[in-house]
């Protein structure tokens, strides 16, 4: 029988080099409130800046089968403890934006959220879905680098 608990993945490009680089990465787990929320840490290496897209999807994960998903969430950024941007329901401008990356499209007015965020080479973030309203339920956190 599997239990309830918190699990770590971390991914690194060890080499080093500029022919490799993470264009997506996504987790799925249980979002409860105050310090049991959906946290995934993110380290941007190279020059300059990277475009991202973040997606916190709850609802859409219903047509996926998933039971008890988080019918609010919202994304937040962070560069330590300051906020770098938020998102409670995505726009459809975004769009185009999740077709150029490969992302499954989200139903229209749905409540997930999204947003596109200019992250600093050479700093580190995390990025934090919660429920609004306390809202739980099953959520998938998405973190894509847009060209």
């Amino acid at each position: 029988m599997a239990s309830a608990g918190a699990a770590l993945v971390e991914l690194y490009d060890a080499d080093g080099g500029s022919d490799q680089r993470l264009i997506n990465l996504s987790v799925r787990n249980q979002v409860g409130v105050d310090s049991d929320i959906l946290i995934v840490g993110l380290a941007v290496g190279g020059t300059g800046r990277i475009n991202l897209l973040l997606r916190a999807v709850g609802p859409m994960l219903a047509a996926f089968g998933v039971q008890g998903v988080l019918q609010d969430p919202q994304v937040t950024i962070y560069r330590g403890e300051t906020v770098m941007a938020t998102n409670d329901n995505w726009s459809a401008d975004l769009i185009q934006v999740f077709t150029r990356v490969g992302a499954f499209g989200l139903a229209a007015g749905s409540l997930d959220a999204a947003l596109l965020f200019n992250a600093d080479a050479g700093s580190v973030y995390t990025v934090h879905v919660s429920g609004v309203n306390n809202g739980t339920g099953e959520a998938l956190v998405e973190v894509y680098e847009v060209p």
